[in-house]
């Protein structure tokens, strides 16, 4: 079908090069369909012409052998926001005048400079299928960049886009169909294990069949020249390999070996260990094997020495290599002779309920655990808490999880847990026995901040845990904001009375009312007698003298005013009389 729609689109010696440069994420991404990357390179190409992509969804089907239907659900999903909302096809209707409508024009978006790409032949879409226009794509991808492509890396890129495994991606069996049925279209060569490993080195080319049959001078010659040798020697037809079987083909048996292990240590050095941080168990000086080898027997009868014969007859083993791998294992170096670790007897019966991890560690180790439990015991922690300390976290492992000893020693086992009281043991006061306080509150503290985490990722309120209304708190909330919130100050002001002004005397003191008289000397009536009176009492009159005289005081001086026709005091000693007597 390939070859008649090539001949369709293209006459015979017409060379087919124009190339577009599609984004990777048509071709990486589950979420677009084989059909749309068909559809969307054909589309651009159309849409470099300066008139645009001005072609019916028939016509872009005729070119790509496509239905109406399968054109359509491309372009669907290549107008529609993708995953990261990226809309790669836009489309312009048209309708003339008169109400008849034409076809669409389809542009494509510009793309980004830093985006990733791949240039993609317009005939590769015309002559491949879908899916395998995808394979083609992922191929020359790689090869651009120089990755060295599996079957297994292609398989995983490609989906099932209907059925009961729609969305799954496909198998390797399925893959390798694909890639023999894109070799078979002269899109691509496989040269079978060819590549690192054995793997197979796929190469794509950039033009069509027909016209690298007639120019053999491109280079694509030697390249087919190439994978006819590589498939003459490695298998016999174009069969691509089955799940699990490497990455020759069937035939061949595959690959000598379908899983790597790469070691870094010698197989040799038996001393080799992975480092106890990743689980392997230290072995101690005294490790012996607990059974003999299978071939014991065998290679005790072959010699006297009990080793079996080497080639060129020797019979002695290699010498082992030196123990001490760093630069300080020179010639002439000589290992530690000195003194032996001499524990502290007291301190070695604190550690007596870890006596069997201690036997398992170094002297170096041993020699820190030591200077620990010495430093504690000097800081003022009593023998008898830090023995309990060691009891209780050895009861609660098993000997067969304590990987490294030295190290569970070290960071688990003698470590003081618990705040900053120094009495405090794990939450527990060491003293008394009682919850140490401190460590209750920093717990409840956590607790409350986790429970107010989760009621906020709930949308709830975190201090009531209520659904908060439309001003963003909830009913509690603003209720205890109103309690909080200081009440406005009252400010009272002082009610002014009905009627005319009012004032004070300015001889008594006396509130009186300001009208007639009184707003032109300030005097009240009786201040204002008062003063008439005197004034008449010092106009000069001739054998008149004042009979009667005030009895109070001015100060230290008598009063000499009139007192009144019924007293015995002036007015002004009268009011104050009167102040006095009803204060």
């Amino acid at each position: 079908m390939s070859a008649v729609v090539g001949s369709m689109v293209a006459p015979a010696g017409v060379v087919r090069r124009q190339r577009v440069r599609v984004p990777m994420r048509l071709v990486w991404s589950p979420y677009y369909q084989d059909v749309a990357l068909s559809v969307y390179v054909k589309v651009k190409a159309l849409a470099s012409r300066p008139e645009g992509c001005q072609a019916r969804t028939e016509t872009i089907g005729s070119y790509l052998g496509l239905s109406v239907a399968s054109v359509e659900r491309g372009m669907t999903q290549l107008r529609r926001p993708g995953p990261d909302g990226v809309v790669e096809l836009h489309s312009e209707r048209r309708t003339l005048p008169g109400g008849t409508g034409q076809s669409a024009v389809r542009t494509v978006r510009p793309m980004l400079r830093e985006e990733a790409f791949v240039w993609l032949p317009v005939a590769a879409a015309e002559d491949l299928t879908p899916r395998q226009l995808r394979v083609y794509a992922l191929v020359a991808y790689a090869q651009a960049q120089g990755i060295a492509l599996t079957e297994a890396e292609l398989a995983s890129c490609l989906r099932h886009h209907s059925g009961k495994k729609a969305g799954e991606a496909l198998s390797v069996t399925a893959a390798s169909a694909v890639v023999d049925e894109v070799e078979a279209a002269c899109w691509m060569t496989v040269q079978r294990r060819a590549g690192v490993r054995g793997r197979n080195r796929y190469i794509a080319h950039d033009l069509a069949p027909e016209a690298r049959t007639d120019v053999p001078a491109d280079g694509f010659g030697a390249a087919a020249e190439v994978a006819g040798a590589a498939v003459g020697s490695g298998a016999e037809g174009a069969i691509s390999s089955q799940v699990g079987e490497g990455s020759g083909s069937p035939v061949g048996e595959g690959s000598l070996a379908n899983r790597e292990v790469p070691m870094t240590d010698s197989p040799d050095d038996g001393r080799a260990f992975f480092s106890p941080a990743v689980g392997e168990v230290q072995v101690g000086k005294a490790g012996r094997p607990v059974e003999n080898p299978a071939g014991g027997d065998a290679a005790a009868a072959a010699g006297k020495g009990g080793l079996a014969l080497r080639a060129g007859g020797q019979n002695q083993p290699s010498p082992s290599k030196p123990r001490n791998r760093s630069s300080r294992s020179k010639a002439g170096a000589r290992s530690y002779d000195g003194p032996r670790l001499a524990m502290n007897a007291h301190i070695y019966a604190v550690l007596e309920p870890v006596h069997v991890l201690l036997e398992q560690v170094n002297v170096f180790v041993a020699r820190k655990v030591a200077r620990e439990v010495g430093r504690q015991l000097r800081e003022g922690t009593a023998p008898e808490r830090l023995q309990h300390r060691l009891t209780v976290r050895l009861a609660k492992v098993l000997l067969s999880d304590i990987r490294d000893p030295g190290r569970w020693l070290l960071g688990v086992a003698l470590p003081r847990w618990g705040c900053g009281y120094q009495d405090c043991e794990a939450g527990v006061v060491w003293r008394t026995g009682a919850a140490c306080e401190i460590c209750a509150e920093v717990v409840q503290d956590k607790a409350a901040a986790r429970q107010r985490k989760q009621r906020l990722a709930q949308g709830l309120c975190p201090e009531h845990n209520t659904r908060p209304g439309p001003p963003g708190q909830c009913d509690t909330c603003e209720l205890d904001d109103a309690i909080a919130r200081p009440a406005p100050a009252v400010v009272v002001q002082q009610r002014v009375p009905d009627g005319p002004p009012r004032g004070d005397c300015d001889d008594c003191g006396v509130r009186i009312l300001l009208t007639g008289r009184a707003l032109e000397d300030g005097l009240c009536k009786l201040c204002r007698e008062e003063a008439a009176t005197l004034a008449d009492d010092q106009a000069p009159v001739s054998g008149v003298r004042a009979e009667r005289a005030c009895s109070g005081r001015d100060g230290q001086a008598p009063c000499g005013r009139t007192p009144l026709p019924s007293r015995s005091v002036c007015a002004r000693h009268r009011v104050q009389e009167l102040a006095g007597a009803v204060a």
